[in-house]
């Protein structure tokens, strides 16, 4: 079964991937693991997000590849952003992060205090 089929049999609802083999390896491997957030989309979807990526982000060439307008690609892409979880790509710094920078002498004692005080 590849991905595409156990898309279309879950029909976009969450799923555990219990057991693992690798070919030609004869390796398995058993435990809960979550698929990736793509592989949760639908086929259609995962298509649409390759050939996004593919076209390095171009909406004009998305419009060209699937013969739509600009507001139909952005509402795809919208409604699918809303799907995937994302990764906080400013995360509030930890307690080690703070004495790491003081360490490094990139910031003073008092910016250190006053930045732990703020991520309590």
């Amino acid at each position: 079964m590849d991905w595409q089929e156990l898309t279309d049999l879950t029909q976009g609802r969450p799923f555990v991937v219990e057991r693992v083999r690798l070919d030609g390896s004869g390796v398995v491997v058993e435990g809960a693991f979550e698929p990736p957030q793509l592989a949760r989309l639908t086929a259609d979807d995962q298509v649409f997000v390759a050939a996004f990526v593919r076209s390095h982000g171009s909406i004009k060439e998305m419009e060209r590849i699937f013969g739509v307008s600009y507001p139909t690609i952005k509402s795809r892409l919208n409604r699918i952003a809303g799907s995937l979880d994302f990764v906080d790509t400013d995360p509030e710094p930890t307690g080690a992060d703070v004495v790491d920078r003081l360490r490094r002498g990139e910031i003073s004692a008092e910016e250190a205090l006053a930045e732990l005080e703020r991520s309590r």
